[in-house]
């Protein structure tokens, strides 16, 4: 179990955390949420050991092997997969002594914990989770200094990931990930069987993955039990309380302030009146919900125009002939799209949002956009080229400088920067207020399409939700890349995959696609029905793999029953953590008694917990080798004929 105790940190001046205590059960997976700057990193760094509070301590059981991304990302002449091996330190360590020992006994025991800890599946693991990270083969053995930050950052989290510490610590995960690589990387969290805290303003990711939700609000951590929608149920209801009591509370006040205002200048109430100005000065304020402007997204709407927007046909973009990115795009946009660009990154999604901004002219083809369409496009270079020794007001000025100053403060305040908010230098702004004012920026003049390139890096979850709900509201066309599926889910209705050297309509959902990336390992989708170089075609692909599944039915029944088992546990333990947690149970005569009786069938349960998992793990493997096996042999049969 992970205990947090008092914690308190002050940084600048400030109390980040106010005497935060918290209880994480073992193998418990906890999503930590709260608003930016409540204080999340800063909780998480702490448990890493990086830095110190001011006071509280931080236990867990001793020789917890820790997994935490580090703030820099790896450099070097070493390739993402030689970094990668290199993170299990036993397994390096082993096989470095392996090479050197002379002493028989030694090198038996070097052997046989390399076989213990399954040294010899290392390699395949860590390419396949560099693979679903997007690392293609060749760019697996790459140097390291041959990628930018971003792709860095993700051989750090790879690197995580492959060496399984018994306490992962993720922060923003998903920051520097595509779709299809999140979407790879919530799969591979659900099956993680260690304790997990992952700071995340992913929706999806903190429903389908956590089972416990931390939340750091004005200093103080509440744990609470389930997904984060199960969370906000809770929260709501005890704002709804809290309102509730505010209000009784005020009417009571009013009562008390009324009868001491009459009587207490009466000599035979005098006495009365002193006891109820006591009462009323012992009464503690329940502060009153308010609106927070970090959460104000208004995009104002456009003049109507006549449709199409955009209409491209065949058109190949590029920078140059001997830089071609995308070829034989056909695309219409009307006034009311809403699309998604699907497609791994560097398959030409920021190009082909470039193309339809006006940055970039098609060098073949034909590209026809409506003469007087508007256009705001978002990306994170915006953000990052602010002048921070400028205040919102003065760039909206600079972009509106025939506008009066009543117009240029309208359109500051539809994003939240209204009265002394909006004379606040950049420098000073968070990472989300800096995106908002960009998008302020952008939408000056009322643009006919809206092109969002991740527009929620900075954003936390509740901000996602006015940004999705803003976006519903505006009447313009909207094009949006984002590795957040739910803001994806709540505002596309339109999806073009880009990918394979071109962009076409995805007639599927997103979980349609969801479940085609992980189908085929997290690798690229395509709708075609054969790719260069494959030796057989989609068809022919279909066919085998079912042979393989009718040759390994026993295995993979197996592996659902353990599954199953895993499941029905989980679930049974989630519902005496629930009970743990409620005051009830420590209330009467025999409170000890069904305390110690609920830590006893928890412990029971993850007794048969870790033997199901175990027993998961051991069919797993046996299926993947099955697995393997049948499909060589119907391989070899296809290129016989038979």
């Amino acid at each position: 179990m992970l205990t947090l105790t008092g914690i308190t940190v002050r940084l600048g001046g400030h109390v980040i955390l106010d005497g935060a205590s918290a209880s994480i059960p073992t193998r418990s997976r906890v999503g930590l949420v709260g608003r930016n700057g409540a204080g999340k990193s800063t909780l998480l760094k702490l448990i890493a050991g990086i830095g110190e509070s001011d006071s509280g301590t931080i236990e867990m059981p001793r020789d917890t092997r820790l997994g935490y991304v580090a703030q820099e990302a790896p450099s070097g002449p070493a390739t993402p997969f030689e970094t990668v091996l290199a993170a299990d330190k036993e397994r390096a360590s082993l096989m470095d002594e392996a090479d050197h020992a002379t002493d028989p006994h030694r090198i038996a025991e070097i052997h046989e914990r390399l076989l213990t800890i399954e040294a010899h599946a290392a390699p395949g693991r860590a390419a396949r989770i560099l693979a679903g990270l997007g690392f293609d083969e060749k760019m697996q053995h790459s140097p390291l200094d041959s990628f930018s930050g971003g792709w860095r950052m993700r051989v750090a989290l790879a690197a995580v990931l492959f060496s399984q510490p018994d306490l992962l610590l993720l922060d923003e995960p998903s920051n520097h990930l595509d779709l299809e690589a999140t979407l790879w990387l919530e799969s591979f969290l659900k099956s993680y069987r260690a304790t997990m805290v992952v700071v995340s303003h992913e929706r999806d990711l903190l429903n389908n993955v956590v089972d416990h939700i931390l939340h750091v609000d004005h200093g103080k951590v509440t744990l609470y039990v389930g997904g984060y929608d199960e969370f906000e149920r809770q929260r709501r209801e005890q704002q709804a309380q809290a309102e509730a009591f505010r209000a009784q509370q005020e009417a009571k006040r009013q009562k008390l302030k009324a009868y001491v205002d009459r009587w207490r200048y009466k000599a035979h109430t005098a006495r009365q009146a002193q006891s109820r100005l006591k009462a009323l000065a012992r009464m503690e304020p329940i502060a009153e919900a308010s609106e927070d402007p970090t959460l104000v997204f208004d995009f104002p709407s456009p003049d109507e125009q006549r449709p199409p927007l955009v209409n491209m046909e065949h058109a190949k973009i590029g920078y140059g002939e001997d830089a071609v990115i995308l070829s034989d795009v056909s695309l219409r946009i009307d006034p009311d799209d809403r699309i998604a660009l699907l497609g791994r990154n560097g398959n030409g999604k920021t190009t082909l949002a470039r193309l339809l901004s006006g940055e970039l002219k098609p060098m073949s083809g034909s590209f026809a956009a409506s003469g007087k369409m508007r256009v705001g496009y978002f990306s994170q270079h915006q953000v990052e080229e602010l002048d921070y020794e400028d205040t919102p007001i003065q760039h909206m000025a600079r972009l509106m400088p025939d506008a009066k100053p009543g117009a240029v403060r309208a359109q500051l305040a539809r994003f939240g920067f209204s009265g002394d908010k909006a004379m606040v230098i950049a420098r000073h702004l968070s990472g989300g207020e800096r995106a908002r004012l960009a998008l302020a920026l952008i939408t000056r003049d009322a643009p006919h399409m809206m092109i969002l390139d991740e527009p929620t890096n900075h954003l936390d979850v509740d901000a996602r939700e006015s940004l999705a709900q803003a976006l519903n509201e505006y009447s313009g066309a909207v094009i949006v890349v984002s590795h957040d599926r739910h803001l994806l889910e709540l505002t596309a209705d339109r999806l073009v995959l880009v990918a394979d050297g071109t962009a076409k309509e995805f007639s599927g959902s997103l979980e349609d696609y969801r479940d085609l990336l992980l189908s085929r390992g997290g690798g690229d989708a395509s709708n075609d029905d054969e790719a260069p170089g494959k030796r057989v075609s989609r068809k022919d692909q279909r066919r085998l793999a079912a042979e393989a599944r009718e040759q390994t039915q026993v295995l993979r029944k197996a592996v659902k029953h353990a599954e199953g088992e895993i499941a029905n546990l989980t679930a049974k333990r989630t519902e005496l953590d629930r009970a743990l947690f409620d005051p009830k149970n420590y209330d009467g005569p025999h409170k000890d008694v069904a305390a110690g009786q609920l830590m006893k069938t928890r412990a029971d349960i993850e007794r048969k917990l870790a033997i199901a998992e175990a027993r998961w793990i051991e069919a797993g493997e046996a299926l993947e080798q099955a697995e393997a096996g049948a499909m060589e042999t119907v391989g070899k049969q296809a290129a016989s004929g038979r």
